[in-house]
């Protein structure tokens, strides 16, 4: 039964990784042929960037159960740190392997940063993980606003809220407070960013459906129960909530690369909403509908602009449309009839075995 189980999860899995290579293979015929305007095309990273975002949001907000209202801010670290490394490499390696590296970069300070926040708030109760990831978004997004990062031939000058030193002959600025990050190299494209999708997907799937991610479900649904059976609510509270912030900085980093300037007004308490949103319309836990969520949110209002008029009524529909049938006893049904057939097989399975023996 067990082999059963693992067989029907990888072909779900395979089938959600299918799914979303069709969709960029569909993408990349129409764009071949024309068929794909020039601002639709502008939005197609930016989407990739939010699937991810909200697919990994889902992991903190949907499996773990924790409200977390600063994912903006692990984004905007790995933002930083991506373009940093990417302008700092730039004309040293390759720009693939630039990418794909600051991606790297970009997810591991993220991580250190979800350690750093998580130790201390997970092992507290109510809503403080809420107000402090809050607090973090707001902090990080400040204080790079007012850094500044220069290099010359005897090193870095650093400086916080006033550019206090001056770079020699051949120096040039980093990070320019409000300014941000210039002169970044554009190497995010719609194929990477399907790419990461595909391997956040495969990552974060696994994860769920594995003995961890039944543990961290187990913390969400019962903390008391967990613990009482050697669970420990600490530790894989702790887990989610970093991979989720890692994912968080490799979308920040794809970001960056996607423009040549990169400011920290861009990763606002707007941005971290905006993402909660895509979480809660496609479904708390529901991988697919975070990315259907964050499809609609992206796509949509560029696909109806012809509709002039009509085209925020008809958007507006289908966010209540969306928002009825996640709330609806239709859904109710549909996963009950689902629970009630997987339970009639196991009993088919159970009574084969019983005559076998």
């Amino acid at each position: 039964m067990k082999s059963t189980a693992k067989k029907k999860l990888f072909i779900n899995n395979m089938i959600t990784l299918g799914m979303v290579v069709a969709a960029w293979i569909i993408m990349e015929v129409l764009m071949g042929t024309g068929h794909v305007s020039s601002l639709l095309k502008g939005l197609l990273v930016p989407f990739c960037i939010y699937v991810i975002m909200a697919v990994s949001l889902n992991l903190t907000v949907g499996i773990l159960g924790e409200l977390s209202l600063g994912h903006a801010g692990f984004m905007c670290v790995g933002a930083f740190s991506g373009a940093l490394f990417s302008k700092c490499m730039k004309g040293v390696i390759d720009p693939t392997v630039s990418l794909v590296i600051a991606i790297f970069v970009g997810a591991a300070v993220a991580a250190v940063f979800g350690i750093l926040i998580g130790i201390p708030v997970l092992r507290l109760r109510g809503d403080y993980l809420a107000i402090v990831t809050l607090a973090f978004g707001e902090i990080i997004k400040n204080v790079v606003n007012v850094m500044y990062l220069g290099r010359d031939a005897d090193g870095l000058h650093f400086s916080l809220v006033e550019q206090n030193f001056q770079l020699g002959d051949g120096g040039k600025m980093i990070i320019n407070g409000p300014i941000g990050v210039s002169g970044v190299t554009k190497i995010s494209t719609f194929t990477s960013g399907v790419v990461l999708i595909l391997v956040t997907l495969f990552f974060v799937l696994n994860f769920i459906n594995s003995r961890t991610g039944r543990a961290v479900m187990a913390v969400r649904d019962n903390k008391i129960a967990a613990d009482s059976i050697g669970i420990s609510v600490t530790h894989y509270k702790l887990l989610a909530f970093v991979v989720s912030a890692a994912f968080a900085g490799a979308a920040g980093t794809l970001y960056a690369m996607n423009f040549s300037t990169v400011t920290a007004a861009k990763f606002d308490f707007n941005t971290s909403i905006l993402v909660l949103v895509f979480v809660v319309l496609g479904g708390l836990g529901n991988i697919w509908g975070s990315i259907i969520a964050a499809a609609l949110l992206t796509l949509l209002p560029e696909l109806l602009r012809g509709l002039s008029n009509y085209r925020m009524l008809i958007y507006a529909v289908l966010l209540i449309a969306m928002m009825l049938f996640n709330n609806s006893s239709l859904k109710k049904r549909m996963l009950e009839k689902r629970g009630m057939k997987q339970m009639e097989k196991l009993e088919k399975a159970a009574k084969s075995g019983k005559e076998g023996a």
